[in-house]
């Protein structure tokens, strides 16, 4: 089993920038990628950006391109999203995620942290 734990969520100003974090314990051996997912109210949750944990190449969602920055912490088996420029429409849970070998799709999820951008 995996764990995820986000971190370092919170209010902020539009233009204004946040660091989340995201510590993963357990049978973290097998993992392959992780990602950032995000649910603002009302809507459906939608794809953030990833990260190959082997190689680190990364990929991100149109709205967040040049702004959001995913990177990871091999050794310590930590991913980080470096927000800036954030704007309200940012305003969501943001969940990240993981993906084990030989797995299809995302197996282990977070508990989300709350991010919210005001105008």
């Amino acid at each position: 089993q995996v764990q995820l734990v986000e971190s370092g969520g919170g209010l902020v100003q539009a233009g204004g920038s946040l660091r989340l974090s995201c510590a993963a314990s357990g049978r973290t051996f097998s993992t392959i990628m992780m990602g950032w997912f995000r649910q603002a109210p009302g809507k459906e949750r939608e794809f953030v950006a990833h990260i190959w944990w082997s190689g680190g190449k990364t990929f991100y969602a149109d709205s967040v391109k040049g702004r959001f920055t995913i990177s990871r912490d091999n050794a310590k088996n930590t991913m980080f999203l470096q927000m800036n420029s954030l704007k309200p429409e940012d305003t969501a849970v943001y969940f990240c995620a993981l993906r084990a070998s030989g797995d299809s799709e995302y197996g282990y999820w977070g508990q989300g942290t709350q991010v919210t951008v005001s105008s």
